[in-house]
This record gives C-alpha cells, sequence and structure tokens, in this order.
C-alpha cells in the first residue's frame, strides 16, 4: 500500500510545483515591467523600490521552485505510469448476461 501512496503524493507535489512555478514565472516579468515603468516615470520613488523588490522576490521564490521540483524524488514503483484507462480484454465482461 505504501508505494501506491508514496507515488500519489508524488503526483501531487510535482502537480503543485508546476503550478506555482507557472504563476512565479508569470508574476516576473510583470514585476520587470513595473519596475522599468515606474523607474522611467519615476527614477528613486517608492513605488520602483516596492517593484524592484518585488521582482527580487518572485525571480528568487521562481528560481527556489525550480530546483525544488528539479531535486523531487521520483518513487520507484516497478511500472511506468500510465494515466489513461485500463484496456479491457476483448471477450470479458463484467457482467452476466441471461
Amino acid at each position: 500500500m505504501a508505494p501506491k501512496t508514496e507515488r500519489i503524493q508524488f503526483l501531487r507535489n510535482a502537480r503543485q510545483l508546476r503550478r506555482v512555478r507557472s504563476f512565479y514565472a508569470a508574476a516576473v516579468p510583470l514585476w520587470t515591467v513595473s519596475a522599468l515603468w515606474t523607474g522611467w516615470q519615476a527614477p528613486g520613488s517608492r513605488q520602483m523600490w516596492v517593484s524592484v523588490l518585488l521582482l527580487a522576490v518572485f525571480t528568487a521564490l521562481l528560481a527556489t521552485a525550480t530546483l525544488a521540483q528539479r531535486r523531487l524524488p521520483i518513487p520507484a514503483t516497478g511500472r511506468p505510469a500510465h494515466h489513461a484507462a485500463p484496456h479491457k480484454l476483448p471477450g470479458t465482461s463484467r457482467h452476466a448476461h441471461a
């Protein structure tokens, strides 16, 4: 039972890291544009420094999530993962016919 629950936990962790990484990857260009825009409009202003700080934070979070996803251990289940429904053998039926 343990390998199956480990596999499910691994898949959940991997999916969550992908979601978080895509969020951070979208936030980095947003804050880059914001920092550049506010730096051009009002150089040295508080808004510019907040944008730069948030850019640095999201860049660090993106790097951390990327490293965590690369270091995520792959559980050994002994068989490949199949995400499709199991195949039925022809001629086998689950229902009794009268």
